[in-house]
């Protein structure tokens, strides 16, 4: 919360100031956005069975937490595409500077989309067993296209504060 956005109640504390109600649907799509994020990337951590110290996978990933992780990944994915993206792609936002920049960036984040939604047909409902030996490869690739996206998506999300 932004200095700006705030005011002294007769207590002392800051309270937020009220906010017209389509900034207020903004920022709960962000916050949704961020809260499927957050738990995208701790699930791929899981997946990836990194060992934080060494950076080696540690074991195969199991099939419950992959279909957990592309169910999770899919609904991040929904997030954006269908709240904030949807909105800007279609002409409903205002401020021309985040309309602009979502012209130019949006593009990038439809490549990512795609390859994560390729990502999980393939490999969603897989076990151990099952998974190609590209496994780690697609994993890996996914993980550099989901890193683009979200840097990306972090210029745009900066916007609409």
């Amino acid at each position: 919360m932004t200095r700006t956005n705030m005011k002294i109640t007769a207590k002392g504390r800051h309270a937020a100031a009220p906010r017209p109600e389509r900034r207020g649907g903004s920022r709960e799509l962000i916050q949704k956005l961020m809260s499927e994020r957050t738990e995208m990337l701790a699930l791929f951590c899981r997946l990836a069975g990194l060992d934080a110290e060494k950076h080696e996978r540690r074991h195969a990933p199991e099939a419950k937490l992959l279909q957990e992780f592309c169910q999770v990944m899919v609904d991040y994915l929904a997030a954006g595409h269908f709240s904030l993206y949807e909105r800007l792609i279609n002409g409903n936002e205002r401020r021309k500077n985040l309309a602009e920049l979502a012209g130019q960036i949006y593009p990038r984040i439809a490549e990512t989309t795609q390859a994560a939604l390729d990502f999980n047909d393939k490999y969603d409902g897989k076990n151990g067993q099952e998974l190609s030996m590209s496994f780690d490869d697609d994993l890996s690739r996914l993980g550099e296209l989901l890193a683009n996206r979200i840097e990306v998506e972090d210029r745009l999300l900066k916007l609409f504060h």
